[in-house]
């Protein structure tokens, strides 16, 4: 095992990048933040450590300008972390769609890089930031480790059974058409926590994180099992502005009849759909307020939010013919009670029963909320995908 090292990691979204810097296998987080808004005039820096918290608005124009930014904040003389660029010894990334060439943590080399190319069609959204992510490290810190961590890889494990679509079987054999399953860090993460916090030797365990893309994964003795999104990260849950699970004869009702391109469906279904098609916000918390005051729409909203994913619980119990917990994570996930209290209601046939008091309390820990009656615990964990990331990263250093 190699001696303590600066692990940063580098999560580059659509308009934001996110990193931490920790200290493997310590876990100690030394700093972290993020940038917001890239693209756009008023684009927001973030910059935390132990003894320091800034926040800078600034013109931050692409990916490129944001990942220099944070450089220079790791740098700065008064409240850098970094003597120089060489005080990183490895830099972990997201990155989102593996496809079938990556099931595991791996150290980039020009032919990770030409596969992650290769998969940039099957999540046009995401690949093509996390690669320029990687690009950008590896001139900024030449000399540390660039490794990939692809939130498909912990879905590797789903088989053939429930990952296979009933399509002819060459789009399978010869084009890859799947199951991929995603968010698949985050999964993993509460999924392993719930199981050391339970004290759990065999398990079957279903996790529901929901920020503003949502899945649900079923994990059986610590293996992902089954999946909510599928192909690419749109089906599955209602989510913030994607639709979730939708008809696909639809599609080709808004082309044929009511004369919709297929670039106007893909951005109807993506961009302006799911809970801001429904209510006018993508923003669960103006929802839940406008819910409480009246608003039928959101009142319906969270009620159809929450019924999506009931649904999802059935069928992975089902599935596994048994639970032991369920797993609430992320940003909407571990903050919304409403929602929480909503799935969790009317579910006793499946041994869910919840502790309304214990469900209000706001705590950034690891929480059951749960009565002493319910067969099946009810667990609110807080993700951690970047200390996720670290740890895989730290694994594979000494390759």
């Amino acid at each position: 095992m190699t001696n303590d090292i600066k692990i940063l990691i580098i999560n580059c979204g659509s308009s934001s990048i996110k990193y931490q810097i920790i200290m493997m296998p310590t876990e100690q987080v030394i700093c972290k933040g993020v940038v917001e808004r890239i693209g756009a005039k008023n684009a927001i820096l973030t910059y935390e450590t132990k003894t320091v918290s800034l926040e800078k608005i600034d013109e931050i124009k692409n990916h490129k300008a944001g990942l220099q930014k944070i450089v220079e904040a790791l740098l700065d003389s008064e409240n850098g972390v970094m003597k120089d660029r060489n005080d990183i010894e490895a830099i972990g990334h997201r990155v989102v769609h593996g496809g079938n060439s990556f099931s595991s943590t791996t150290l980039i080399n020009q032919k990770v890089i030409k596969e992650i190319k290769k998969n940039i069609n099957l999540a046009p959204l995401h690949n093509p930031h996390n690669l320029e992510g990687i690009l950008l490290a590896e001139k900024l810190f030449p000399s540390a480790k660039q490794i990939a961590v692809f939130d498909t890889a912990f879905h590797q494990t789903i088989p053939v059974k429930a990952k296979k679509y009933a399509i002819p079987n060459e789009f399978y054999d010869e084009h890859g058409i799947q199951v991929y399953g995603f968010h698949g860090t985050s999964h993993k993460y509460v999924s392993e926590r719930a199981i050391d916090y339970l004290h759990l030797k065999e398990s079957k365990i279903i996790t529901i994180h929901l920020g503003n893309g949502c899945s649900m994964t079923a994990i059986e003795n610590g293996q992902s099992v089954d999946h909510s999104l599928g192909f690419s990260p749109s089906n599955g849950l209602i989510m913030g502005s994607r639709s979730g699970d939708i008809d696909h004869s639809i599609i080709f009702y808004l082309v044929n009849t009511l004369n919709y391109t297929l670039e106007a469906v893909n951005n109807l279904l993506t961009k302006q759909s799911g809970m801001l098609g429904l209510t006018g916000y993508n923003d669960l918390r103006d929802i839940q307020k406008d819910a409480e005051i009246g608003n039928e729409d959101c009142q319906l909203a969270l009620e159809m939010n929450a019924y999506s994913i009931k649904k999802y619980i059935g069928a992975y119990a089902a599935a596994m013919n048994g639970l032991d917990a369920i797993i609430f994570t992320a940003g909407i996930g571990e903050n919304s009670a409403v929602l929480r209290k909503l799935v969790c209601e009317n579910m006793d046939s499946l041994g869910i029963d919840l502790d309304t008091q214990k469900n209000q309390e706001k705590l950034n820990k690891i929480r059951a909320i749960n009565t002493d009656i319910s067969k099946v615990k009810v667990l609110v964990i807080p993700t951690n995908e970047e200390l996720e990331i670290a740890k895989q990263v730290h694994q594979l250093y000494d390759i």
